[in-house]
């Protein structure tokens, strides 16, 4: 398995960008994901970037890592988003492979934390994220936030 960032396969920019949609994208929202992963392309800032995991030169996975995900955040950066394991390769470790695989990048973008927001309880918890308490999403919905850091 391969670990790659969009930014280095500009070649398969269409079929990443579907991926990521296919996992996470609305009926109106394609545009958006679209105008998004190609402007991360072009920027020399180290966010947002987005990866994909490939086998056998199918995608199986994917993560981001962006400016921000949670807009009553804007104090926290970078967020962790868009984890997605393909259903038949789940229960191999991939998830924390790819979490990881996101905090070395996030470090050698020169941060010591690197935060999400989701509704799931535990599964962070696993991987060595620490429950940071609720924040909230732009209509109003609470979410939880957790923080990876050095040396956890």
């Amino acid at each position: 398995m391969q670990v790659i960032s969009l930014q280095d396969r500009m070649d398969r920019i269409e079929e990443i960008v579907q991926f990521f949609w296919d996992q996470w994208g609305t009926a109106t929202n394609f545009k958006f994901y679209q105008d998004c992963m190609q402007h991360a392309c072009m920027t020399e800032s180290s966010l947002p970037r987005f990866y994909v995991a490939m086998l056998d030169g199918k995608f199986i996975g994917s993560y981001a890592l962006l400016r921000s995900e949670l807009n009553s955040r804007q104090d926290l950066e970078p967020w962790f988003g868009c984890l997605y394991i393909s259903p038949e390769f789940r229960g191999q470790g991939l998830g924390e492979l790819l979490q990881n695989h996101a905090f070395e990048q996030a470090q050698l973008a020169g941060y010591d934390h690197m935060y999400l927001c989701t509704d799931l309880e535990g599964y962070y918890e696993q991987n060595r994220w620490e429950y940071l308490g609720e924040g909230y999403m732009f209509n109003g919905e609470a979410t939880r936030i957790y923080q990876k850091s050095k040396g956890m």
